[in-house]
């Protein structure tokens, strides 16, 4: 399989803000007021934006069948990817992992579920999941948001109507697929990581035949207070990182690793639509949500109180690995907590992205083909870590005297995870008659 392209380890990314994306998506400070600037960027922005080309435009949208949009959508990435392998068979598999895919269960499926990756990534987030909804009885898709899985700059033009789009036209094939041949009764779920959950608790929001949601470290609120900017300056500064990949690699086998403004822009706008539908009404289906305490992109105590309050179903559930904060949240039945620090598989604290991973994937897993030493730490320590050396593993940017940090990239609790996911969806699984 297609290594991690490696960064410069004589870099320091503990100074570098970019290196994860969202811890701060600013390469200089701000020091004008906020007032100040959005009176001078915003009639800017729209005025720019209204003509800007949207990839939208170029990739493949619109197609009535599922078979159709994966067959035309894995061709648009094999044309335009800036592949990361040199061999032939290693890119074939870069083109697999970047595409949608399907999962079929073994008989007549009891239902269906959609799943949306995040900002920077690509079908291959659900790939574990995916396999296990599929034992379970589901019938699982992945799609692919428009700007992904080709080369980070094709995020400069990308929209959240686009990804809106797509969304919505594959959750209603996916619906008339399992209704086909499953019946009308058949469940239909939708699944979401960070970015991904946004777009599905938005669309399940206004479509009420959707019967739940299984959210991943969704990206209602995250910790960092600048990213309104976003939308803002994109015009003006379209990379917020250096894009010389000499200096950081653009993108590994399933992910890119820097992410044009514009992609913060349509995120940051995805979270604003989906707060406001949180803001102004409970979501009355069952919920299974997995949030992790150190998360360094998300305000983690901030989806505890959207869960305990806004997701009101009795089935649902929320996974939080760490430690719950005091709070009315605390004595919610609903909430399985489980410790994030596990020293016998070296983990300080889990991430964002670890908790969608069994230890056994071939990429991200235990022993997988990637791993993500670019991590806020020192440059001893990435070099350790690029060494592979010994390492640690964290989120973003956690550092401890004597150990080098990897990202955490896989969940220890996958099986336990993947089995009270489960024991939520059935609540929704269409009954035997007596």
């Amino acid at each position: 399989m297609p290594a991690d392209p490696s960064a410069n380890p004589s870099a320091n990314p503990s100074a570098n803000p970019f290196a994860n994306p969202f811890a701060n998506p600013f390469a200089c400070p701000v020091t004008a007021s906020p007032r100040l600037l959005a009176q001078v960027l915003v009639p800017l922005a729209l005025v720019l934006g209204a003509c800007t080309p949207t990839v939208g435009q170029r990739v493949p949208l619109g197609q009535s069948g599922f078979a159709d949009y994966q067959r035309e959508t894995s061709d648009w990435v094999a044309t335009h990817r800036q592949y990361v392998a040199q061999d032939d068979a290693a890119r074939q598999a870069e083109t697999d992992w970047n595409s949608p895919r399907e999962w079929r269960p073994a008989g007549t499926p009891q239902g269906g579920v959609l799943l949306v990756h995040g900002l920077g990534d690509s079908p291959w987030s659900f790939t574990d999941i995916g396999e296990q909804l599929a034992r379970q009885g589901y019938l699982a898709r992945t799609v692919l948001l428009p700007g992904h899985g080709t080369r980070p700059a094709d995020m400069l033009y990308a929209r959240l109507a686009d990804w809106q789009r797509v969304v919505g036209e594959q959750a209603r094939i996916l619906q008339d697929d399992v209704r086909r041949h499953a019946g009308p009764a058949a469940p239909v779920w939708l699944g979401g990581f960070s970015t991904g959950a946004n777009l599905v608790t938005d669309y399940a929001y206004d479509h009420p035949a959707i019967a739940g949601l299984l959210l991943f470290s969704p990206a209602f609120r995250v910790g960092n207070g600048q990213v309104w900017l976003t939308p803002l300056i994109a015009w003006a500064k379209p990379w917020l990182t250096p894009t010389d990949s000499r200096q950081r690699p653009q993108q590994n086998a399933v992910r890119y690793l820097t992410v044009p403004t514009n992609g913060f822009a349509q995120f940051y706008r995805s979270s604003q639509t989906v707060q406001r539908q949180i803001s102004v009404g409970y979501y009355d289906k069952p919920v299974f949500m997995v949030v992790a305490q150190h998360d360094s992109v998300l305000d983690a105590p901030g989806l505890l109180d959207v869960f305990h309050r806004r997701f009101r179903h009795p089935d649902s559930r929320l996974v939080w690995y760490g430690t719950l904060p005091p709070g009315p949240a605390a004595t919610d039945s609903r909430i399985q907590q489980r410790p994030d620090r596990l020293p016998e598989y070296r983990i300080s604290q889990f991430s964002h992205m670890g908790v969608l991973f069994s230890p056994g994937n071939p990429v991200y897993g235990e022993q997988g083909s990637l791993r993500m030493c670019w991590n806020g730490q020192s440059a001893t320590a990435m070099a350790s870590c690029l060494a592979n050396e010994t390492v640690w593993y964290s989120d973003w940017g956690y550092q401890e005297t004597g150990k080098a940090h990897a990202r955490l990239t896989f969940n220890p609790y996958f099986d336990w995870q993947a089995g009270l996911m489960a024991q939520v969806m059935q609540a929704t699984a269409p009954q035997a008659a007596p």
